[in-house]
């Protein structure tokens, strides 16, 4: 019998169904058998192989993880078992161990060697797209911005993996990804192949 990835998609708000399907969309693609499903409490996180935080609204998310118990669960899989996590957008906010504009009502996993600033476009670019690199893509990815976080520091172990101008927008530490973008927005699947080869 060949063991099945189980590959989680923190379920309470923001871009969970479009993560979902797009890494079903991978693991097909791949040929990789595997189950891809909302996480929403403790005991669905049971053999997970990989967990990702969508995009969405970091307050909401916080509160959500707080009141489920999974956000102890998640930070002590990491932690204990290297269990390989993706951030995206909100996602990539809650990684972080600092946050420029904190707020008592974000509750940060701190995982990741990274401070961020949230909506950190502006409002005039709100929601944008860009072709952007990616260190070890060979072509750009069209990666799609909404009020979209940046990276404003990395140290550590975490090294940054595609920028904007002087601003990076994806960074990589161990097992871990945080990208300012939604890579389920689009249908190129590189993002999540990667994080497959993460979680394999």
């Amino acid at each position: 019998m060949v063991n099945k990835l189980r590959i989680g998609v923190v379920g309470f708000q923001g871009a969970v169904s479009e993560h979902v399907y797009i890494m079903k969309k991978t693991l097909k693609k791949e040929n990789i058998p595997g189950e891809v499903f909302a996480v929403k409490q403790i005991s669905d996180l049971d053999n997970i192989d990989g967990v990702i935080l969508p995009g969405g609204e970091s307050t909401t998310i916080s509160k959500f993880l707080h009141r489920s118990g999974l956000y102890k669960e998640i930070h002590s899989l990491v932690k204990k078992d290297n269990l390989p996590l993706m951030g995206t957008c909100a996602g990539c906010v809650l990684l972080a161990k600092e946050i420029i504009d904190p707020s008592d009502d974000v509750k940060l996993l701190k995982l990741m060697d990274i401070k961020v600033k949230r909506n950190a476009f502006g409002r005039q670019r709100e929601s944008f797209e860009k072709d952007i690199h990616i260190e070890g893509f060979t072509k750009p990815f069209h990666a799609v911005f909404i009020r979209a976080p940046i990276i404003e520091k990395t140290w550590g172990d975490c090294k940054p993996m595609a920028i904007i101008g002087d601003k990076v927008v994806m960074a990589k530490q161990g097992n871990i990804l945080a990208l300012s973008f939604h890579p389920e927005l689009t249908n190129d699947l590189r993002i999540h192949k990667y994080f497959l080869k993460l979680v394999k």
